[in-house]
């Protein structure tokens, strides 16, 4: 995988068809974490908790970011993307080895998809920055 790939988590997939998930009206969030377990397409009913966030000093805060998330159907393409680019600034207290970011819905903490940052990732030496853009499409 390359630096800013997005996976859908397989579980999601069916989260998604069965209603777990209403993109429509669930607060999504992007946290940053750690290599000490590693995120696959194949992990089973993903949660945030599954995960270890990177910690929460400097410029982190626990939970990471709110993401604007919208869902839009075009000739037959459904697109699920957000609008929000997420930053955090250089920090000497912030971690240094982030991996990966985990999206994932706030009410249950479910994980919808992650995002390979290219690893480790020091954001004490530099900002981290993700971009807005399309988390994935149905067509």
């Amino acid at each position: 995988m390359a630096a800013g790939d997005v996976v859908v988590f397989n579980t999601a997939k069916e989260w998604l068809a069965d209603g777990t998930f209403d993109l429509d009206t669930n607060v999504f969030k992007l946290a940053i974490c750690d290599n000490t377990t590693a995120p696959t397409a194949t992990t089973a009913t993903p949660n945030l908790a599954d995960f270890t966030e990177v910690g929460t000093a400097g410029t982190y805060v626990a939970g990471g970011n709110t993401i604007t998330c919208t869902w839009v159907e075009s000739g037959g393409t459904v697109t699920f993307a957000t609008s929000t680019t997420s930053s955090w600034l250089a920090n000497g207290s912030n971690d240094t080895d982030a991996y990966w970011g985990i999206i994932y819905e706030t009410g249950a903490n479910n994980a919808l998809a992650y995002v390979e940052l290219g690893g480790p990732v020091d954001m004490s030496a530099g900002d981290l920055t993700i971009n807005s853009g399309t988390i994935f499409t149905l067509a």
